[in-house]
């Protein structure tokens, strides 16, 4: 019984690592897609922000100027979406997988030439984001080895549930919620209410970019003590997924985080323990993010507008 409470709590402990990221992207996706604009560039947005998280947290010592810094770089990209797909009208498929691609291509640069390399920029303990309540249970009963793996764990961890309940809050207790969802479903019907659709989708979008950063940043100075070209890879398709899986509500895409953060963590678990391929195991993220796509893409209240240019009559 001993044994399963540990492999439980490992499970546990690593899940809890691997959603935080997923969900910062993903309450990021819920308030582009809400708002009306598809954005695929959210793994472009990650990248961007895991870089520069990492960059200024590694030149000032400091994870939480690290951390925000992340949050703006995506939240750049951010604004260079809403730009072209918003502003000019741009197809929103196509400008989400340029800033895909041109996310990588800058970091990796601009690595190249603070660095002069391109693989790795490390990060010691004290530029990481802290962790809390180490050290404050009783590691030597199975009991407390449980209790430490469930509650000591990184503060953005904690500052991502709490992200949750704020964002939820925002989009059903709030005008500009309302508002927000109103541009998603029934843009012309909002313009006639006074409202600036174009300015809502592009505010919405820049924050989906700063959440985006976020999540990246949350990768290398939380999750790794490092940023590498592969560090975001696939993970802004997952959170996409997680929000279409959840109903583009904020509630349903924490559900989905969870379930694709415990599949990573039992990713973790099973290729450190068991004796199947670890290419097989390293798959299991990825398999059931088809298999949840196959099942609920059709199921999920699309917004009426989303993907929609609008046109602002005249």
């Amino acid at each position: 019984m001993s044994g399963f409470i540990s492999e439980f709590g490992i499970i546990l402990y690593a899940t809890l690592i691997y959603t935080p990221p997923l969900l910062y992207a993903a309450l990021g996706s819920c308030f582009s897609e809400v708002s009306g604009v598809v954005n695929i560039g959210i793994e472009g947005m990650m990248t961007a922000g895991a870089f520069t998280g990492t960059v200024v947290a590694y030149f000032t010592g400091n994870p939480w100027i690290g951390f925000i810094c992340g949050g703006l770089a995506g939240m750049l990209f951010g604004a260079i979406h809403a730009l072209a797909t918003v502003r000019l009208g741009a197809d929103q498929t196509i400008a989400g997988t340029a800033i895909n691609m041109l996310g990588p291509g800058i970091v990796i640069m601009i690595a190249k030439v603070l660095f002069n390399s391109t693989d790795t920029i490390p990060l010691t303990s004290e530029q990481k984001i802290p962790m809390l309540f180490r050290g404050v249970f009783d590691t030597s009963t199975v009991f407390g080895r449980f209790m430490d793996n469930v509650f000591a764990n990184y503060a953005t961890t904690y500052l991502v549930f709490l992200a949750v309940i704020l964002v939820w809050f925002i989009f059903y207790k709030t005008r500009f919620g309302l508002r927000l969802r109103a541009c998603g479903e029934h843009p012309q019907a909002c313009e006639t209410l006074g409202i600036n659709v174009i300015a809502m989708r592009f505010w919405c979008v820049c924050i989906s970019g700063f959440l985006s950063g976020l999540g990246g940043a949350c990768v290398t100075m939380a999750t790794s003590n490092q940023f590498r070209p592969i560090s975001i890879v696939g993970q802004g398709f997952i959170a996409i997924a997680a929000v279409i899986f959840g109903k583009f509500r904020p509630q349903g895409a924490l559900l989905g985080c969870l379930l694709f953060g415990f599949c990573s963590g039992l990713k973790v678990v099973l290729g450190g323990s068991s004796g199947v391929n670890m290419h097989l195991i390293s798959m299991i993220p990825y398999v059931v993010t088809v298999i949840v796509l196959v099942l609920f893409v059709g199921k999920s209240h699309v917004p009426s507008a989303n993907g929609k240019p609008y046109i602002k009559s005249k």
